[in-house]
């Protein structure tokens, strides 16, 4: 996918339910980088702010000119329900999720994948800091046990 955009986005509720912010980071072809972070006036859930998170991205996209994009979100929800397969519809967040799927149809080429919520920080501080919340600590490394005499 050459000339495509680069995104990362997600979105917070606090509590959960409750007030929701969304973020997210787009790099265009050229390595440019524009941010977005912003509260709703909204209530819901974490997944209906990932959601409007996604959403937001795609309108920022469209606004800018972009007609291929690679969407990265640490939601499986997302990629479960838009990614084509046979998930099981959400009833509560159905027009969102159509919303969605008209918007991404209307890219040449588009693809969303999930990531781990490790690679998706940056996205993730956008949305908190909307809510006025501080980044999350870093996750510790999976898979070494500390040992006897090591530093913390």
């Amino acid at each position: 996918m050459t000339g495509a955009w680069n995104v990362h986005c997600d979105g917070s509720a606090l509590p959960n339910p409750g007030r929701m912010g969304i973020g997210a980071v787009l790099v265009a072809p050229d390595g440019t980088r524009h941010a977005l972070s912003r509260a709703l006036a909204e209530r819901g859930c974490n997944n209906e702010a990932e959601l409007r998170a996604l959403l937001a991205a795609l309108q920022e996209l469209k606004a800018r000119g972009a007609t291929a994009a690679v969407i990265h979100t640490d939601n499986s929800i997302l990629v479960e329900q838009l990614g084509g397969g046979a998930a099981r519809p959400i009833a509560r967040l159905a027009a969102l999720f159509e919303s969605a799927r008209d918007q991404l149809a209307g890219f040449d080429s588009i693809r969303l994948a999930w990531i781990p919520h490790r690679r998706n920080t940056e996205a993730d501080t956008l949305a908190r800091a909307a809510l006025g919340m501080a980044p999350r600590a870093p996750a510790r490394p999976v898979g070494r046990r500390r040992r006897p005499g090591d530093r913390l």
